[in-house]
């Protein structure tokens, strides 16, 4: 029997490619240079598409894909996938939930500790033979401070009970009050910067969501309050952020994602209250493999006319 066409459109892992490979007629999408040449040659084949964020699953490139039924995106976030699009035409949509709520939420609290305590400075000064001119500068307690989370999800709920184990009380902000939560609800963003000393973003990108972060929230959240993102850049309006820290009307930043990736403003170089990281929440060997093994089941379910195990749309 031929195999199912299948179009990956980047490199993202060498073991997801591995396990397609076995199972369909894999195409690489980085391999052909010739785009409009590749999409008219197997635009009526191609049944399913696995994306990542790098390359955008908009109207265009989906309507490109006539025999398209499913697209399996290798990450929780679908923002990158045009999802009315895909309702129009009845095409499946897939993500990998869950198995990487660990990773992102263990690296939001290893971005407040090494934001706080200076590690990454500190490390340099170790490095650079500083230690023997003198003791490295006093930092910041992160035991006990007031950890305020956008977004009360899968991650969200992960990264609080962590921060809880430092003593930190939570609040959050989310579109409705979670009933089933102890922590303290805040009707507004501006309302819960105001009151907290970290403000963690863990929200889905949405267009409501979309600098949800801007100049009055980080002026909310004051010269003493941390910001770490860990969701997607355009969260954040990065310019704002960029002359908070360089003006130190925010104390520090933890940032594992940025507007432009993997373009990030120079001028956050230079600061040693920042944490620059480059978009790494999930980047385990562990976790990968997992979000390859869900990928590579979601396609599989739906080739056999089986239930979907991660459905978006």
């Amino acid at each position: 029997m031929e195999k199912i066409s299948v179009l990956i459109t980047s490199p993202m892992n060498s073991y997801l490619e591995q396990q397609l490979d076995k199972r369909f007629n894999l195409l690489r999408l980085w391999t052909f240079p010739q785009k409009d040449e590749f999409f008219k040659e197997y635009s009526g084949s191609i049944r399913a598409v696995v994306g990542n964020r790098s390359v955008p699953n908009d109207r265009e490139f989906i309507d490109s894909l006539l025999a398209l039924e499913i697209v399996a995106s290798f990450g929780v976030g679908v923002d990158q996938v045009d999802l009315a699009c895909c309702k129009e035409r009845g095409i499946k949509v897939t993500n990998t939930p869950d198995v990487l709520t660990d990773d992102v939420a263990d690296l939001a609290i290893g971005l407040m500790l090494t934001t706080l305590r200076r590690i990454c400075e500190c490390d340099r000064y170790v490095k650079h033979g500083l230690w023997k001119t003198g003791e490295f500068k006093l930092t910041t307690k992160f035991s006990g401070k007031k950890v305020g989370i956008i977004g009360l999800g899968r991650i969200g709920t992960a990264i609080a009970k962590r921060a809880e184990a430092f003593n930190c009380p939570i609040s959050y902000y989310s579109q409705s009050k979670k009933p089933e939560s102890n922590y303290k609800y805040f009707p507004s963003v501006i309302e819960l910067a105001s009151d907290c000393d970290i403000l963690v973003v863990a929200c889905p990108l949405t267009e409501e969501t979309r600098h949800i972060i801007n100049r009055e929230v980080i002026d909310a959240l004051g010269p003493k309050g941390y910001l770490i993102n860990i969701g997607r850049g355009p969260h954040i309006d990065e310019p704002e952020l960029v002359s908070a820290l360089v003006e130190g009307r925010i104390a520090g930043a933890g940032l594992d994602v940025f507007e432009n990736e993997p373009h990030v403003p120079e001028e956050l170089f230079k600061l040693d209250n920042v944490v620059l990281l480059p978009h790494v929440g999930s980047g385990t060997v562990e976790t990968r493999n997992a979000m390859a093994d869900l990928v590579v089941g979601n396609l599989e379910a739906h080739f056999s006319k089986k239930p979907l195990l991660t459905p978006v749309v």
